[in-house]
């Protein structure tokens, strides 16, 4: 490349990382005065290189690494008073029909709630003021099959895991695999609810095959794991599974036997009685006796456990309950830490409310993003956050100020009555249903209007940074 430069009458060099350090700081002394143009290097540049005069950077084969990539854009990202923008040239190499281009284009478009191929499709229309992508037909067409073809389907796992010793000296492990390949749980087990990681393994002839009765059962419950974050709750878990001992006798606190009651509204869908069983505990001991599948279950929460990015604390409610500030938790799980769902019954449920009498306690369930699709007219409710500690949400449409609920909340400080925040940002994310992030409790403030009537909440604890830009309605995009 550099001899081709050269000729074309574009000073340039090439660097290696056999080259000379001597040879290298001259390079970077030359390309900075203007002398030379270019300079094409291998395997350096990569980190500890700071030249913010660098205006043009082009990628001319595929980089494996995500982080290397990031590395090598970030050498053209620095600011500097003569350089107006940077111009990246990203020639599409065709050396590796494995080479994941999804990965890449995630990492420059951040999270969004699209695919990325909608944004290949139809445009980069959410990237940062002064920042723009151009495709050729030719090299947009080519990834666009690239995706289709890497996207992580049964058939492609099975494949990596048959390679995965070769290509690595690692241990066939969870962890390890979607470490090596870059995933995330929802990656593997996708959204069919059929995909085990032990039968997997098994079906790629990695493993010993194994026999147990509940097997297509709880594979079609772990991801109910996926985005289980409460440390707490996790333990617990890991600990009864790790123990493997039968807990018919065994004396659990009120707190624990509602962790209990969460765990097993995770694997089953309704009350013992009504499935055949006789008591949650039979249940709870039904799933130990799976040991593989159960190994499977402590192999995910491990991994959510190892890749926690916050900190969780209890919320003092005035009575047990297991529910951890910031942490995510479906419906099901929700109620069965309250108690509604329990041994004897699951009651049904579909509102966006709840009020527990015995407990003093309202709960809130609020979706932030409504489609039309999943919310009739009446229940567009206005939820949002006003700043971390302040919070907007309306009642449902027929609450009025002088109903008992509408009361209740005007003047819950009165009669010592809590209110408690549940809320997530969609209704499902990556094709599941998304969970709910507990944020405490809050206070009254104001009110205005009537069926529905406008709340301003102050939460007593501050909206995590996670989540404020999602739950702030003046920069949702």
């Amino acid at each position: 490349m550099a001899n081709k430069f050269n000729e074309a009458g574009i000073e340039s060099i090439a660097l290696t990382s056999e080259s000379k350090k001597e040879e290298r700081d001259n390079a970077k002394e030359r390309l900075v005065k203007g002398e030379i143009k270019f300079i094409f290097v291998v395997d350096i540049y990569n980190e500890g290189v700071d030249i913010p005069e660098i205006n043009t950077i082009l990628f001319l084969r595929p980089t494996e690494s995500l982080t290397v990539f990031l590395q090598q854009l970030g050498r053209g990202l620095r600011l500097h008073d003569k350089k107006e923008c940077l111009t990246v040239l990203d020639f599409v190499g065709q050396s590796h029909k494995n080479y994941n281009f999804e990965d890449k284009f995630r990492a420059l478009i951040g999270k969004t709630n699209k695919p990325v191929k909608d944004y290949i499709e139809n445009g980069f229309l959410t990237l940062p003021k002064g920042c723009y992508i151009q495709l050729e037909k030719e090299a947009k067409e080519y990834i666009l099959r690239n995706i289709k073809s890497a996207s992580n389907t049964k058939a492609n796992l099975l494949s990596k895991l048959r390679s995965f010793k070769n290509d690595t000296d690692l241990e066939l492990t969870l962890e390890n695999f979607l470490k090596y390949h870059n995933l995330s749980l929802v990656d593997f087990y996708g959204k069919t609810k059929d995909r085990s990681f032990s039968r997997m393994c098994v079906i790629a002839e990695q493993r010993d095959d194994f026999t147990e009765e509940n097997e297509v059962e709880i594979t079609k419950k772990l991801y109910n794991l996926l985005f289980v974050n409460s440390r707490r709750f996790i333990e617990f878990v890991i600990g009864l599974i790790k123990n493997n001992d039968d807990i018919s006798n065994v004396e659990f606190t009120n707190e624990e036997s509602l962790m209990l009651n969460m765990m097993y509204y995770i694997f089953y869908n309704d009350a013992p009685e009504k499935i055949g069983l006789t008591s949650i505990k039979e249940g709870i001991n039904k799933l130990l006796n799976n040991k593989v599948m159960m190994n499977e279950a402590c192999e995910i929460l491990k991994y959510n456990f190892d890749h926690l990015n916050f900190v969780d604390k209890k919320v003092n409610l005035g009575f047990d309950c297991p529910l951890d500030l910031h942490c995510d938790y479906s419906t099901d799980v929700i109620m069965a830490a309250f108690g509604y769902y329990n041994e004897e019954k699951k009651p049904a449920f579909r509102e966006g409310v709840k009020y527990f009498e015995d407990k003093g306690i309202d709960i809130f369930f609020i979706t932030l993003n409504k489609s039309d699709k999943d919310f009739s007219p009446s229940t567009l409710y206005e939820d949002y956050a006003i700043n971390e500690r302040l919070f907007h949400w309306q009642t449902q449409s027929k609450t009025s100020t002088e109903s008992a609920t509408g009361k209740r909340y005007i003047n819950h400080l009165k009669t010592g009555n809590k209110i408690a925040l549940f809320v997530r940002e969609y209704k499902t994310r990556d094709g599941l249903t998304s969970p709910f992030t507990y944020l405490g409790t809050c206070e009254y403030r104001s009110h205005s209007g009537n069926k529905p009537i406008s709340f301003i909440w102050e939460l007593n604890e501050e909206i995590p940074p996670s989540m404020i830009n999602k739950a702030n309605k003046t920069i949702i995009i």
